[in-house]
């Protein structure tokens, strides 16, 4: 694991706008565990947490609104409180001087901002907004896998099917997967889901939009293509919500330019940092959600030729969403700016 213990220690003030969420929550840990220069936390929620307050380095920090944390002035901001906060709240900590980091989905397809995966594009942030949007926790985990392959064979088209975690959907998809559990019944009030979730899965994550697609699916074909830097890319998705506490699965399909040897890609995916290999079929050996569930790293396994398809082959992709699909990728754009001297 990287940290910036080597970086001379500057007057940092960072503030987590979502701090109680399940992501903000990670983001506090992650910064923790990476013993990132914070000088000063603040922590952000909405009006009725403020006054409460949250753990940070053994420290108790009370928690403040969007608005007190604006008059603090951070050097950095990580929002993930929901695209509607971040387009309201996110303009004016740039403003004022701040790299804010973006969980949410309101700035990702826009061409001033950078969507960022610091293993893969990080020289993206050149000469764009202070606004960094941090992809989709699924985008993130299945480029990890495919980008070092698309720079060796050229992707065309890729079908890939995933399968979400609840905790994708924050503390409202934990509480409907466990109450559901424990009581074996559906939770029929406020639930994060149209359906039962536990002994079920449901092929619905996000809206509906006119093309019959989720905005979730969608995310996967125009974020990809973002980050891998090819508008040639096509990305068919089916995102489907399981009954799993923590981390998402991925049944991914890749069609390439050109033919490939199965052997040189699996050393080109075991050679891309924060990716791990871990594919022997003969002794079960492939990667799980309960095996991802807190670590960073990608895990890609059942690497296969698609026998039925030219230049086509398939993968299995785990990771766990909160880390390297959430917090974890936000905190090292983190220390790429401070690495690069923009940060301070």
């Amino acid at each position: 694991m990287s940290t910036l213990t080597d970086l001379p220690l500057q007057p940092m003030q960072v503030a987590i706008v979502g701090a109680t969420g399940v992501v903000g929550q990670m983001m506090r840990r992650v910064l923790e565990e990476r013993n990132f220069p914070v000088t000063r936390l603040i922590p952000v929620a909405s009006e009725r947490s403020a006054g409460k307050s949250v753990r940070f380095n053994d420290d108790m920090i009370p928690v403040v609104t969007v608005e007190e944390a604006l008059t603090l002035k951070p050097d950095l901001a990580l929002f993930s409180a929901g695209a509607t906060t971040s387009l309201a709240w996110a303009p004016a900590f740039e403003e004022q001087g701040a790299w804010v980091i973006d969980n949410s989905s309101a700035f990702r397809m826009e061409t001033d901002c950078a969507l960022v995966v610091p293993e893969i594009n990080p020289d993206s942030i050149s000469g764009k907004r202070q606004i960094i949007a941090n992809p989709n926790c699924s985008t993130i985990q299945m480029v990890m896998a495919l980008a070092p392959l698309h720079q060796a064979y050229g992707i065309r088209r890729i079908v890939v099917s995933t399968y979400q975690s609840v905790s994708g959907s924050g503390a409202k998809g934990l509480m409907q997967l466990h109450t559901e559990r424990s009581s074996n019944c559906r939770l029929t009030e406020n639930p994060a889901y149209p359906h039962r979730i536990d002994m079920n899965v449901i092929p619905h994550c996000d809206v509906f939009l006119d093309n019959d697609y989720t905005r979730e699916e969608m995310k996967l074909h125009h974020e990809t293509r973002k980050i891998l830097r090819s508008d040639s890319i096509q990305v068919s998705a089916t995102a489907v919500r399981v009954p799993v506490s923590g981390g998402h699965s991925e049944s991914v399909n890749v069609t390439f330019g050109q033919d490939f040897d199965l052997d040189e890609v699996r050393r080109l995916m075991a050679s891309m940092p924060g990716v791990v290999v871990l594919d022997n079929p003969a002794q079960a050996a492939y990667p799980m959600p309960l095996e991802a569930e807190g670590k960073d790293e990608v895990f890609v396994g059942r690497v296969r030729r698609d026998f039925t398809a030219e230049n086509t082959l398939n993968l299995w992709v785990v990771s766990d969403n909160l880390r390297k699909g959430a917090a974890t990728n936000a905190v090292q754009i983190a220390q790429w700016l401070a690495e690069n001297g923009l940060l301070h």
